[in-house]
Order: structure tokens, then C-alpha cells, then sequence
């Protein structure tokens, strides 16, 4: 007797495609879900779900003299806490990748991105922004030679730069054109203001006392 060449016809071993699909749909049904921690989720519906994380931790900050104490998330940025929380606007927020320069501070002496740092790890550092350099509504000389020498134009990148140059002078208060290129290299200006930036700096290095005369 010859055998059936219809598949349909042919004796079928385990499950069958439709009863395999049937129990999967029913065990996918049945299976708990499970969240990012590794733990079932909550039943009902997923506004229900409690979100689990760290929460607001103090922190204290030290910025322009002043001691400021406030609660924020463990991610939140320094710069988010100095604009944010804050109110210090000086900084800004360009490309938020440690790239532009704009977001410029200078914490415990030496000038960060405050994109980049942690807000709980600039704790116990003394922090200077923008703000901070002009005492009693007199401009900073830096500032002020910022103002003489035109090295602004839309002013995004300018408080980065203002910062920038303070911490290049504090280390080198008699710097040379190449010293001002390499000391700034970390700040970037789309409107190209950098010949007049040069020439700031030097200005400003000669009126703090110390800098050079020649451009």
C-alpha cells in the first residue's frame, strides 16, 4: 500500500503549530512582568508602577563665596544645579557633551565643564562662575576688555570665555598669543570672535598688572 504524499494527511508527533501557538499566547498571558530591578511589576494598570531609584539627596555648594544647601537627584549636573535650582545663569547650556566650553566654572582652582561634573561632586570645592567676577557692579577687567576690544557678538560662548581667560590668567598672568590659543583651545566660538578675544586677554593681562604690552 502506498503512502500518502499529502502532507496534511501525514501522521503529525508532539505539538502542532497551532496548539504550540496557543499555549505560548496563554503562558505570555500568565508570565509576570518584570521591571528593570528584576522584581514582578506592580498588578494594575502602569501608571500604578512605583518608579525605584535613588531620590533627592542634600548637597551642599560653595558658589561665588556663598553656601548654598539644596536637594537634588544624585544625576543632576552641576550645571544643572547652578541654572536649575540655583538661579546662576551665567553658564550655559550649548552642547551639554564637554565640547563647547560654554557651560565654563572654575571649581577649586581650575576651570571644568559643568556639564560634565555631578552636582554631589562639587561638593567642598570653592566655585567661581560669571557671576562672581564683578564686584559691587564693577565689571571684571577681563570682562571689560571683552567690551573694548568687540569679542562678542551673539555673547552664548562669552561667559565661558570670560571664565575661561580668568583661569588662563590666574596661571599665567603674562601670556603670549600662542599661550592665549592654547589656554582657550577647550572654548568654541561660532562667531568667530577669536581675534578679538586674543586681544582681550592681553588687555586684560597688562591691566591686572604683569602682562604683556605687544600684541
Amino acid at each position: 500500500m502506498a503512502r500518502s504524499r499529502d502532507p496534511d494527511k501525514r501522521p503529525r508527533k508532539g505539538l502542532s503549530r497551532r496548539a504550540f501557538l496557543s499555549r505560548g499566547a496563554g503562558l505570555a498571558i500568565a508570565a509576570p512582568i518584570v521591571t528593570g530591578t528584576g522584581l514582578p511589576a506592580p498588578q494594575g494598570a502602569a501608571a500604578d508602577v512605583k518608579i525605584l531609584g535613588p531620590g533627592k539627596v542634600p548637597v551642599t555648594l560653595r558658589v561665588n563665596g556663598k553656601t548654598h544647601s539644596l536637594n537634588v537627584e544624585p544625576r543632576v549636573t552641576l550645571l544643572e544645579a547652578l541654572r536649575t535650582h540655583l538661579d546662576y545663569t551665567g553658564a550655559k547650556k550649548v552642547c551639554d557633551r564637554a565640547t563647547c566650553g560654554a557651560c565654563t566654572v572654575i571649581m577649586g582652582g581650575k576651570e571644568v565643564y559643568a556639564c560634565s561634573i555631578l552636582a554631589v561632586e562639587a561638593q567642598g570645592k570653592d566655585i567661581l562662575t560669571v557671576e562672581g567676577l564683578s564686584a559691587s557692579g564693577k565689571l571684571h577687567p577681563i570682562q571689560e576688555a571683552f567690551i573694548e576690544h568687540d569679542a562678542t557678538q551673539c555673547g552664548f560662548c562669552t561667559p565661558g570665555f570670560v571664565v575661561a581667560c580668568k583661569a588662563l590668567l590666574d596661571r599665567n598672568p603674562n601670556p603670549t598669543v600662542a599661550d592665549i590659543e592654547k589656554g582657550l583651545g577647550g572654548n568654541l566660538c561660532r562667531c568667530g570672535t577669536y581675534v578679538g578675544i586674543r586681544q582681550a586677554v592681553l588687555s586684560a593681562a597688562k591691566t591686572m598688572k604683569g602682562g604683556r604690552t605687544d600684541a
